[in-house]
């Protein structure tokens, strides 16, 4: 009997894997909806009388997980990375020369070209066919674990078709919400009086990122898979067009606009049929993407900084509109500087709706020739940024208004210094004007820089309205009482920033350096003062002169810095700091530490520490870290997958170090 049951199960498993195959990959159901449908009500009430026999990978399974209370961390054994863009004709051409360049030997290359969908990138994790885990992308090296609502997705196979499959499998593709299901999403929150998304990219990016994988079913997801991560046992192909083909007879959904092409003029071809094409697809796309076949040809031309030579994403142009610009406001920086931004009639442009555009400055404005009243064209820069390219003379009203800068602060109504040939303009007030204030705070808390997690821009700008901080330093004299007092903060959330503010305590010379936000000192220039000095005491003493002895500090940092710590009230924030706790371990001057003057450069995936660790701890010890190999390097650091910087450190005779190698480096 129980082997009667588990075969029924197998069967009717099996039936609905191979439906959803052709209804999700190739387009051809051969069943109704409503013959699926019983199909599945049949497997269904068969794995409820008998749950014993409920397997993981079965259809009925993609809902159901209780809610999470936050997302689990997954590191990318082989890095998620992005890829370079190519606005123009130019830029295209630009980039199939420099690949001819580098493989000298070939005329012409071959290429796959893909649309490039406007969604979350994703990677599916399989063992022995079965979907074991999905992550984000996240900074390309670490992603968030979102297996539960990844298994929502009905395109999503979660056990792969035949035998032929690698017994490892990773495969990476584009999560994304089509257009009808967007429409309908924000059609039921209208009618409902709740929050609508601006456009289809958000929608599945939040809908991907629910703690509820109840919530992400409901918004009908959808995914097409364009490469591989990691593959163990069986080989993949070894050209991006048979690896597509193959992912497709395992049952991965794969763009049906795919097309292998000969030579880089048919690239363009493709970019104009699909532009054409564009409004009639059932999905939003903002390109298209190029990558070399030959998959041993990808590995000669390897990778640079975080994306690979061999693959390249042809935007649209951004799309542009007309508006019209009712006010400006100037807003104050961090170090004071003051930025004009338009307040425009409300327009949809590139898939979301802009009421605000900066200026940067009062010389663009007087350089395009704009005025408060004016008909201005907007388009979003990289269809990211809000950007006014021009104004519209023709349709100014006589009512037209000429922009001016002001002569005070519109925040502390202090003296404004717009010094000539300087494009920007600044609140002489400091840490006076609390728009400087809140900014300077926003700094020091963030990530890079003192790290306070919970330390949000609303919780800061409560800090400062309220007057419960003033300088940074206060941040350290704050009650339980005080921050639990504050709108929307509760006594739990209270404590756990108390909490954060006490474990960044604990810091690093150049994280304390950079978050006191000197004008112009950034992470790099933080690190090198550090290394340089040794210790705070003797960076306050120093000159210009001294300071410009460091390689990355030239005259006009140097006076930032002799100007920042000649200011009292600045040391007394720093004496005030260093009072509530603030501390960290002791670092030896460049000059005596172990591998000072030496420079290495980091390729592939180390398993003990990400790039960003293993980039601090060579720091420590005096060691600069470039990006690129030359005959200068002292040696490449050579983790798994590395890319053509070994094969560059090879020809130039460079060291090469593996992991064990560089681990000796601390012992």
């Amino acid at each position: 009997m129980s082997h009667d049951i588990q075969q029924q199960l197998k069967s009717l498993r099996g039936k609905l894997h191979e439906h959803n195959y052709r209804y999700y990959v190739l387009d051809e159901p051969v069943i109704s909806d409503a013959e699926y449908d019983a199909l599945f009500r049949k497997l269904q009430k068969l794995e409820i009388d008998h749950p014993e026999y409920v397997t993981p990978d079965s259809p009925t399974q993609r809902v159901g997980a209780a809610p999470l209370k936050e997302f689990a961390e997954i590191q990318h054994e082989i890095p998620m990375l992005s890829l370079d863009n190519a606005f123009s004709v130019e830029d295209v051409l630009a980039f199939n020369q420099r690949i001819l360049d580098r493989l000298k030997t070939i005329s012409s290359v071959a290429y796959v070209c893909e649309p490039k969908l406007d969604g979350l990138a994703v990677t599916l994790h399989y063992e022995k066919g079965i979907l074991k885990n999905a992550a984000t992308r996240g900074d390309g090296y670490t992603g968030e674990d979102v297996t539960e609502n990844v298994r929502t997705i009905a395109s999503v196979p979660l056990h792969l078709r035949g035998s032929d499959y690698p017994e490892v499998l990773e495969v990476r593709g584009e999560v994304y919400m089509p257009k009808k299901e967007f429409e309908l999403l924000n059609k039921r929150a209208k009618e409902k009086n709740e929050k609508i998304f601006v456009n289809p990219r958000n929608a599945a990016a939040g809908s991907l990122r629910q703690l509820d994988s109840h919530i992400t079913a409901s918004r009908h997801l959808a995914i097409y898979c364009y490469a591989t991560g990691v593959v163990k046992g069986k080989s993949m192909p070894d050209t991006q067009w048979e690896m597509l083909l193959a992912l497709k007879s395992f049952g991965f959904p794969v763009s049906p606009e795919i097309k292998l092409v000969t030579n880089i003029d048919a690239c363009l071809r493709y970019y104009d049929k699909i532009m054409h094409k564009r409004d009639t697809l059932p999905y939003e796309i903002d390109g298209v993407v190029y990558k070399v076949n030959d998959m041993h040809l990808q590995n000669k031309l390897g990778f640079v900084s975080r994306a690979p030579r061999w693959a390249v994403a042809h935007k649209f142009p951004a799309e542009e509109v007309s508006t019209i610009i009712e006010d400006i406001e100037f807003q104050v920086g961090r170090t004071g500087a003051i930025t004009p931004v338009a307040r425009l009639q409300p327009v949809f442009v590139g898939g979301v709706t802009i009421s605000n555009a900066t200026l940067h400055n009062i010389d663009e404005i007087e350089r395009k020739d704009i005025y408060i009243g004016d008909t201005v064209i907007v388009r979003r820069a990289g269809d990211v940024i809000p950007e006014i390219v021009s104004s519209i003379k023709e349709k100014r009203p006589q009512t037209a208004k000429k922009i001016k800068l002001p002569k005070h602060c519109p925040v502390c109504h202090s003296h404004i210094e717009h010094i000539e040939g300087e494009a920007i303009a600044r609140c002489t007030a400091g840490l006076f004007c609390p728009a400087q204030r809140k900014e300077a705070i926003k700094h020091f808390a963030s990530r890079r820089a003192m790290d306070i997690e919970g330390l949000g821009d609303k919780i800061v700008d409560q800090f400062v309205d309220e007057k419960l901080v003033a300088t940074i330093a206060d941040l350290y004299e704050l009650t339980l009482e005080q921050i639990a007092n504050l709108e929307r903060m509760a006594e739990k959330s209270a404590n756990n920033l108390l909490q954060a503010l006490e474990k960044s305590k604990k810091t690093t010379l150049p994280r304390f350096l950079l978050a006191l936000g000197i004008r112009e000192v950034g992470e790099a220039t933080a690190k090198q003062l550090a290394l340089h000095f040794g210790d705070l005491k003797a960076l306050t003493a120093a000159t210009e002169e001294d300071l410009q002895t460091i390689s990355d500090v030239g005259p006009v940092v140097a006076k930032h810095i002799v100007a920042f710590f000649s200011e009292k009230k600045n040391i007394h924030v720093i004496e005030k700091l260093l009072a509530a706790g603030i501390h960290w371990e002791k670092i030896k001057k460049s000059a005596s530490l172990p591998l000072s003057g030496k420079t290495y450069v980091l390729t592939g995936t180390l398993q003990s520490f990400t790039r960003d660790e293993a980039k601090e701890k060579i720091e420590a010890l005096g060691a600069k870290v470039a990006g690129s190999v030359s005959a200068k390097t002292t040696a490449v650091i050579v983790g798994a997958d590395a890319g053509s910087k070994l094969e560059k450190a090879k020809s130039l005779g460079v060291t090469i170090m593996n992991e064990k190698d560089f681990l000796k480096l601390f012992v």
